[in-house]
């Protein structure tokens, strides 16, 4: 495995497969809730992302819309996952090049062997418009629907799309 990319390298990325974009800078933000001024500027479905690892080892990419509760104890049947746990920082750097509050699915650009599992939220889905990290939680991007599953389809991803609100 070489160097993680970095955002530039994601951008490079977008342009490559002709994907349109937006990036607008703001201060770190850490935790969901923080960003309420980013949200105010940027229209669209905002997110958050987990990282997590099953107790048979198998790494698993969540993102979501950001208020959406996500039950960890009903995710494992929804999504064929042994017991789920947060993956270490450690595995998260090794796994996807970024560190915990920068957790987005353009990560998984860093994973050309595919050894997570990306787990896309339907509800996110409905929006015109989504926006996650460009690799650092200093910046948001917006990309349409349709550039979101075009970056997914130029990386081999085949996302489990599920209806994450719902879980019973």
């Amino acid at each position: 495995m070489g160097m993680a990319k970095t955002g530039e390298d994601f951008f490079a990325h977008l342009d490559a497969h002709g994907i349109d974009h937006a990036t607008h800078r703001h201060p770190p933000v850490f935790r969901v809730g923080e960003g309420a001024g980013v949200k105010a500027a940027l229209p669209g479905g905002h997110t958050k992302n987990l990282f997590l690892k099953d107790a048979k080892g198998q790494l698993w990419l969540v993102s979501a819309l950001d208020d959406t509760r996500i039950d960890l104890k009903a995710l494992p049947r929804a999504i064929g996952s042994a017991k789920l746990s947060f993956g270490s920082e450690e595995r998260l750097l090794a796994a996807l090049g970024v560190r915990p509050g920068s957790v987005t699915p353009f990560a998984l650009i860093n994973d050309p062997d595919h050894a997570v599992r990306f787990v896309l939220d339907g509800a996110l889905m409905a929006h015109g418009t989504l926006n996650f990290h460009p690799l650092s939680n200093d910046a948001t991007t917006a990309i349409s629907r349709a550039g979101f599953l075009n970056f997914l389809t130029s990386l081999g991803v085949q996302p489990l799309v599920i209806d994450l609100g719902g879980l019973e």
